[in-house]
């Protein structure tokens, strides 16, 4: 149902594990990352966004191609808050998907739980699988050969 993925992404996700361990740091995962699968009649695709308000997501279709983003935001800090550990990603995030011409995007359903965005598209009708009925000639149609 994808019709492909970015091709680069795999490579930067190899470069910076290498990178990271080269410089003795831990690398950090994916900041948005996605499942995709077909469930029945619809296709289902979930991002996790842990700490994003569901306010700083936006989805967008456009010539089948879905374009998440979403904003995470620093936490506000009292005065004089001095972080040991800062290493929760903050800023935009975006990940694009093509979408095959088989889904239905003038349907697409949207929900935020827990952190998981979940997107629900469904199977266009033309792609589903159908019975093609079998007819054969009535009797008397029969072509005779003399």
């Amino acid at each position: 149902m994808l019709m492909r993925t970015d091709p680069f992404r795999e490579f930067d996700r190899i470069a910076q594990q290498v990178l990271a361990g080269a410089q003795g740091t831990w690398s950090r995962p994916a900041s948005m990352p996605v499942d995709a699968y077909r469930a029945g009649d619809e296709f289902v695709v979930t991002f996790d966004l842990p700490g994003v308000d569901p306010d700083a997501i936006d989805l967008d279709i456009e010539r089948n191609v879905l374009t998440v983003r979403a904003e995470r935001r620093p936490h506000e800090t009292a005065e004089g808050v001095e972080y040991q550990i800062s290493e929760r990603p903050t800023g935009v995030f975006s990940r694009q998907l093509f979408l095959g011409d088989a889904l239905d995007t003038d349907r697409v359903s949207a929900a935020y739980e827990h952190g998981v965005l979940t997107l629900r598209i469904p199977v266009a009708e033309r792609a589903k699988p159908r019975k093609i009925a079998i007819t054969a000639p009535a009797d008397d149609q029969k072509v005779i050969n003399a």
